[in-house]
């Protein structure tokens, strides 16, 4: 009796469908960010119930579970964070992490080529993808480029003070990220390093008299009540980062599940742009009902601090492997996309 009891339960369990054995895979996303900003809140809002609907019905689930805000790895410490196996994904953030992520940093010496956010994802997607120069930058760090790419609107000054030419500047604090420090030598303001978790109590407490920013995280970031100037001077969208897996556990993921993570990064990289681009034209109306003073650089003060501006991005492309190909590769891309730059860095 016992033996046909448990013949009939095997049975019955042989019979059951693939799904009722299905694998779930945890993974842990960190961002050093808050779910505040865009590309954080892009992951539990697109990225998550991309990848669960597109493994529906299959033999796979993924469990996720976000730590946000620094609570594993603060603003610069994602990739390392991914690449050490704490967290099995990251926004990886190549601006806050330029030595190792050197090549996906061009855009932050190329100021003044495109405000055109979709033209930078695009591109950026695209050579993450296909440039082997890009790609070493994941290979040498034990990571997988997933996609999303964490584009950034047109940069743009806020400060406590108000600005109509670059002679404004003079002698004052502005804090800036990265490489975009490089954006105030030649204006006779003094570049202090910073990100937007500080910047709203930096210029609060007069650490900074201003920042280097951009409309759609300076409205979130309520920065427009410590810095109510806001001058729209088209430094350019820029590319800040992306979704990135840790090598060896994205290695043992089966394919399906690969191939259903790397589209809904694609999705969520399209969810991202189109909801940025609405976002800034809203940001810039809330920010001018709550009583910020919005004007636009003009173009001679445009010219100006382009012109004056050092070269950074030659002499950071000569100091890195393959980075006067990548540099020329980009600028040559987004002229052919129809950007006009104000100074054809890969040229001269």
């Amino acid at each position: 009796m016992k033996t046909t009891l448990r013949a009939l339960l095997l049975a019955a369990t042989a019979a059951l469908p693939m799904g009722a054995m299905a694998e779930t895979i945890n993974a842990t996303i960190a961002a050093g960010h808050p779910p505040v900003f865009r590309w954080v809140k892009m992951l539990d809002e697109v990225f998550v119930p991309a990848v669960a609907a597109k493994l529906e019905g299959t033999e796979h689930s993924v469990n996720f579970t976000g730590q946000y805000g620094g609570s594993i790895a603060k603003v610069g410490e994602e990739l390392e964070a991914v690449e050490a196996g704490l967290v099995e994904l990251g926004t990886c953030q190549a601006l806050f992490d330029p030595a190792k992520m050197a090549p996906q940093n061009v855009t932050y010496y190329t100021p003044f080529v495109s405000d055109d956010v979709r033209k930078v994802s695009d591109l950026m997607h695209r050579l993450q993808v296909e440039d082997a120069n890009m790609q070493t930058s994941y290979d040498n760090n034990g990571v997988v480029y997933v996609g999303a790419p964490i584009v950034i609107d047109d940069y743009l000054l806020m400060t406590n003070f108000p600005v109509s030419s670059l002679a404004d500047l003079e002698g004052k604090k502005i804090g800036a990220p990265g490489a975009a420090l490089n954006w105030l030598k030649g204006t006779g303001a003094v570049g202090v390093s910073g990100n937007l978790t500080t910047y709203y109590n930096e210029i609060k407490t007069g650490v900074f008299d201003g920042v280097i920013v951009f409309a759609s995280a300076a409205l979130p970031g309520k920065l427009f009540e410590v810095a109510p100037n806001i001058t729209r001077a088209g430094l350019g969208a820029q590319y800040a980062g992306s979704i990135c897996a840790n090598a060896d556990w994205w290695n043992g993921l089966p394919a399906e599940v690969q191939t259903a993570m790397t589209e809904a990064a694609g999705e969520t990289g399209e969810w991202y742009v189109s909801n940025l681009e609405a976002a800034v034209t809203g940001a810039f109306e809330a920010m001018g009902a709550a009583g910020a003073t919005i004007t636009d650089a003009p173009q001679d003060m445009r010219d100006v601090w382009a012109a004056g501006m050092d070269n950074a991005a030659k002499e950071w492309a000569a100091g890195i492997p393959g980075g006067t190909d990548v540099l020329s590769t980009y600028m040559e891309e987004m002229r052919a996309a129809g950007a006009t730059p104000l100074r054809d860095w890969d040229k001269e």
